[in-house]
């Protein structure tokens, strides 16, 4: 494997109308979670990559592992669960550029997950491992299960991406905080969003939530600027990478995953931080323009098209 990454991944419904809920009367179901996403992302760029989870022997559930199966990811370390449901959550879109997103995933089979579930072989025989601050939140086996993870791979010489993924709903700020700086300060590679950022560290400039992080134990922090692209910082060296316009953003929810899938594939590719970066950039700003977490996550022609034609385009004006 290139990326084993674990957490909950759930089926995503969400109304055909615009407006709120109550007065729709149909949805469309998808699939859709923080690491599966990033795993599928991985998948369609030509990376192996596998996913650990547990799912509610249900139809949800079986929908879930067909999907994700389907796009190539191997699935050999999910288990379904008989006593817990799998979870659900909707996406209301209330205006053009305005959505809310609801979940139900109290005591799902996900949050189930232990120490049990992780198989230090299987973790031992890749190259990242890809972990979310969604997971620790869900229960304190779910805690435990990271953790274990994040220690196999340090066991076993593999690098750790930790993206902090906020979910302040799940957990108190107080708790939020000591376990994400807790993972974080494992990590290899960290991927925080400014108001995640910010959150851990205080009102900071970019320059300096990086270097906090860099302070509590990470080797190279990646800041996602939304559409202003990036900025990285290690001991080495530091840099803002420009991010890529769209004509329109349809759906933004997923950018930030599908950046981590992005900036994984290059490094695996053995692109250098900018390089990683700035494909990172390309795979968030074309999620955008798609409805949905993964609808829009882009095979490597279609990438490489993109990033050219952009860049061609800013050299041209």
């Amino acid at each position: 494997m290139d990326v084993i990454t674990l957490g909950e991944t759930m089926v995503l419904l969400t109304p055909h109308s615009t407006g709120l809920m109550r007065y729709a009367d149909s949805f469309s179901t998808k699939v859709a979670g923080a690491e599966s996403n990033v795993a599928i992302g991985l998948a369609r760029l030509g990376h192996q990559t596998g996913w650990i989870s547990r799912l509610g022997n249900d139809e949800f559930g079986k929908k879930i592992y067909a999907f994700i199966r389907g796009e190539g990811v191997d699935v050999s370390r999910v288990t379904f669960d008989d006593s817990a449901n799998t979870g659900l959550f909707f996406k209301e879109k209330l205006a053009c550029d305005e959505w809310r997103v609801k979940y139900y995933r109290a005591d799902s089979a996900a949050s189930r997950m232990n120490t049990a579930d992780v198989d230090e072989l299987y973790i031992a025989d890749a190259k990242y491992l890809h972990v979310t601050g969604i997971t620790p939140a869900l229960s304190s086996s779910c805690y435990e299960t990271a953790l274990t993870a994040i220690d196999y791979a340090k066991k076993n010489g593999v690098k750790i991406v930790f993206d902090p993924n906020l979910r302040r709903k799940l957990w108190s700020d107080e708790e939020a905080k000591k376990v994400l700086l807790e993972l974080a300060s494992k990590a290899d590679i960290v991927l925080p969003g400014v108001d995640e950022a910010q959150f851990l560290f205080g009102k900071l400039e970019v320059e300096d939530l990086a270097q906090r992080f860099l302070d509590n134990g990470a080797s190279v922090v990646v800041m996602k600027l939304g559409k202003d692209g990036a900025y990285f910082s290690s001991k080495e060296t530091q840099q803002y990478v420009k991010g890529f316009p769209v004509s329109q953003v349809v759906d933004p929810i997923g950018a930030g995953d599908a950046f981590s899938a992005g900036l994984l594939s290059g490094l695996l590719d053995g692109k250098d931080l900018e390089q990683s970066v700035s494909r990172g950039n390309a795979v968030g700003a074309m999620v955008t323009m798609a409805d949905g977490d993964v609808e829009g996550l882009p095979e490597r022609d279609r990438l490489l098209h993109f990033m050219n034609n952009r860049m061609k385009d800013d050299v041209e004006r």
